[in-house]
């Protein structure tokens, strides 16, 4: 397994030989030390993108797309090499994981018919000639989070190389050998040196010079909302461009009309995703009055048989969480809940499994849930279900749109006409509707409000990597 970084087409160590090790969270088995780059290696993968941009943008876009879709291809032919990555430095189960390397290979065909599509568009304008077209903004760089550490690569890699943007990635600290192994992939899969490279190390300190690089055009970050603001500043004196993913505190709707094992299944099935480790996963349960108590023994039957363990092993429905930091919010998010009031209905502890060490807490579903709780409003990143009734859906838009984030909300009902009515008052930029997996490769993603700025996706996400530039002329231009 490959762990360096790959700089400017080249396989290498940190200039002076500091690495960091990468643990399985399920054991803390180390499981690789990988380079520990600074400014140095940084503007080097940087100053190695901006000799190669001219020769990367000219390339024929058909080119450009060949190479995209035969990623494609290898990233699914190497599902079982990749799913195995993910499990090891991730901790979620192996389907989850095997799921993430396919969910990753989509964005590669998806950005690829979205810049096969790119045409100049004509403008009509009574005595002039206008043009509109497409420019790569230049050198782009991510910066990837560890709950998808192979699909958010993916996300953000493939409209920039299909748009004709170089790019420098830092996947997280957590979760490096996923995106490393990608690279991998690219380089065999035909992308020029110095057009993709991979650096690993301390996030300000690679942050802080990817942002100074005087080249750098475009910065993608999915993370928390602090981290985002401290980007956007950072971004401000260059009027880098950004695109934010950040958080998230989705709402799921359960009203009276829903049939309630089916509503179980779709809760279930959003919300239990990599442990409850997702920016889309539902964290606030609003439930019609009527149907709150069968509901919640649903929910808690089934959620109660969800299986712990490691990924690795078969029939795993819940892997670790990621660190000893998350589980610590996991507890005090139930603690502080139950302090305010909130009741335990299943869960509320931690499953020991053996072999492993203590990052395993139990499902977890509360009522009694509301404003003031931390549960109920910051994420909780964990599998923690906490639930509150309402009376009818005027309230229970309002609880659901009332947090600072819009990234997801997530609805079940079967009433036809309240499907336009939530698609138009829920302030969230992804809304599902009787759907737990509304983010595919071909649909915009991302949030409103604190949740973020831009889409990654679609012809949405190719966009976010070309400039628009107007050519408008007048007369024949032949003189005489």
């Amino acid at each position: 397994m490959e762990t360096r970084n790959l700089i400017a087409g080249v396989w290498c160590e940190a200039d002076d030989g500091s690495t960091f090790d990468v643990h399985d969270p399920a054991t803390d088995d180390l499981l690789a030390a990988v380079p520990k780059v600074g400014e140095t290696e940084v503007v080097r993968a940087l100053d190695a993108a901006e000799a190669v941009r001219a020769d990367w943008e000219s390339t024929p876009i058909p080119e450009r797309t060949t190479i995209l879709r035969r990623i494609a291809d290898m990233l699914v032919a190497a599902t079982d090499e990749l799913a195995t990555i993910i499990v090891r430095e991730n901790g979620k189960p192996m389907r989850e994981a095997r799921a993430e390397v396919a969910y990753a290979a989509s964005f590669f065909p998806a950005a690829a018919d979205a810049a096969d599509r790119l045409r100049d568009e004509a403008v009509e304008v009574l005595g002039k000639c206008v043009t509109v077209r497409h420019r790569p903004v230049g050198v782009s760089a991510a910066i990837t989070p560890w709950n998808f550490p192979l699909a958010m690569l993916a996300k953000k890699t493939a409209p920039a190389l299909a748009a004709g943007c170089p790019q420098v990635v830092k996947p997280a600290e957590q979760t490096p050998l996923s995106a490393i192994a990608c690279a991998r992939i690219a380089v065999e899969a035909g992308v020029p040196a110095g057009v993709l490279s991979v650096v690993t190390g301390d996030p300000p300190a690679i942050g802080d010079a990817m942002l100074r690089h005087p080249r750098l055009r475009k910065l993608s970050f999915t993370g928390s909302t602090e981290v985002g603001r401290l980007l956007m500043r950072g971004a401000a004196d260059r009027l880098v461009r950004l695109s934010l993913e950040l958080g998230g505190h989705a709402p799921i709707l359960v009203f009276d009309d829903a049939d309630l094992d089916a509503a179980v299944r779709i809760a279930v099935a959003a919300k239990f995703r990599n442990g409850g480790q997702t920016c889309v996963c539902p964290n606030r349960f609003l439930v019609a009055r009527g149907i709150h108590d069968a509901f919640v023994d649903r929910l808690a039957t089934t959620v109660s048989e969800l299986r712990s363990g490691r990924g690795q092993d078969p029939d795993v429905d819940l892997g670790p969480l990621i660190d000893d930091q998350a589980m610590r919010k996991v507890a005090e998010h139930i603690d502080d809940a139950v302090s305010m009031g909130a009741s335990i209905v299943t869960g509320g502890g931690r499953r020991r499994i053996a072999g492993c060490v203590d990052r395993f807490p139990e499902p977890t579903v509360l009522t009694g849930c509301g404003p003031g709780m931390r549960c109920w409003t910051e994420e909780t990143f964990g599998p923690v279900c906490p639930v509150r009734a309402f009376d009818d859906e005027a309230e229970a838009i309002a609880l659901a749109n009332d947090t600072e984030y819009g990234l997801a909300s997530y609805a079940i009902t079967n009433d036809p006409g309240r499907f336009e009515r939530l698609a138009s008052r829920l302030d969230s930029g992804i809304i599902g509707i009787n759907d737990p997996v509304p983010a595919i490769a071909a649909v915009p993603f991302g949030g409103l409000k604190q949740s973020g700025i831009g889409r990654e996706g679609g012809r949405w996400g190719l966009e976010a990597y070309l400039e628009p530039v107007t050519v408008s002329r007048v007369g024949s231009g032949r003189g005489g």
